[in-house]
């Protein structure tokens, strides 16, 4: 992880999905774990000696706050995971909402942002720190019906790349970890979403994505939890600036159903 006893670890999003395995695998290592949610219900379900609090990341005001109490609290950050997101809606482009596009790319975007900002002031001090950000492969190909998701995601890369050349010589690491179709309820929302834009059912769509990577298969949350720990461990302490793709390898981004 880090060298320090009981690194201090901050999951966005953390309550519930791929956000809060991370935080269990994290805490599983011995880290010390913070995390945010909008979920209330969610939040209370997660361990007692985890600090959780529910945040808005797209909210200025409450991300600032946050960081202050984080200084507070902990007098610094090791790790930020900055796994917020939402799918945004399933519809061709001109039948997008504008409203909503702007708040998917508020949340999966500006709230990237925000949880950097608050972040690299501590980690600048220390002169050491580790930003994980929760891509997609939506975010390396385009996907027909997801426009706001993949707007946001691929900015999220651009995102990285330049937190990682303007922090690097304090000796902080930046990365995306891009999954491909993660294991859960919200893949099979969104397939559903996209069965019916197409008229076909959520059956046939599953094994177009299926058929369309070499492993033939999803991922699973605890992948991306792994590599977010190894990541964030001394043997990923040389690993900065890279979109890390972990999908069994797309063939085909836009598989017809």
């Amino acid at each position: 992880m880090t060298a320090i006893d009981s690194p201090r670890v901050l999951v966005t999003a953390g309550a519930s999905g791929i956000g809060r395995v991370v935080a269990h695998a994290f805490a599983a290592q011995g880290a010390r774990v913070w995390l945010t949610d909008v979920d209330e219900q969610a939040l209370a379900d997660c361990p007692a000696n985890w600090h959780r609090e529910r945040v808005d990341v797209a909210d200025p005001v409450a991300m600032k706050e946050l960081f202050t109490r984080i200084e507070h609290d902990w007098g610094g950050l090791d790790t930020l995971c900055a796994n917020a997101g939402i799918a945004g809606a399933t519809a061709l482009l001109e039948d997008q909402d504008y409203t909503a596009f702007q708040q998917c790319l508020a949340v999966t975007l500006g709230g990237a942002v925000l949880a950097a900002q608050g972040a690299l002031p501590m980690m600048k001090r220390a002169r050491r720190g580790c930003i994980i950000f929760t891509g997609s492969t939506s975010g390396q190909f385009g996907t027909p019906l997801r426009a706001p998701y993949v707007a946001a995601k691929w900015a999220v890369n651009g995102l990285m790349k330049t937190i990682a050349m303007e922090a690097g010589p304090f000796g902080i690491r930046a990365n995306v970890i891009a999954p491909g179709c993660v294991e859960g309820p919200r893949i099979e929302r969104v397939i559903e979403r996209e069965a019916a834009a197409k008229g076909t059912t959520a059956a046939q769509v599953r094994a177009a994505y299926e058929a369309g990577t070499s492993l033939r298969t999803f991922v699973t949350a605890g992948d991306v939890a792994a590599m977010a720990v190894f990541l964030a461990s001394p043997a990923g302490e040389r690993i900065s600036g890279q979109v890390i793709t972990l999908d069994g390898h797309t063939e085909n981004p836009d598989p017809k159903v």
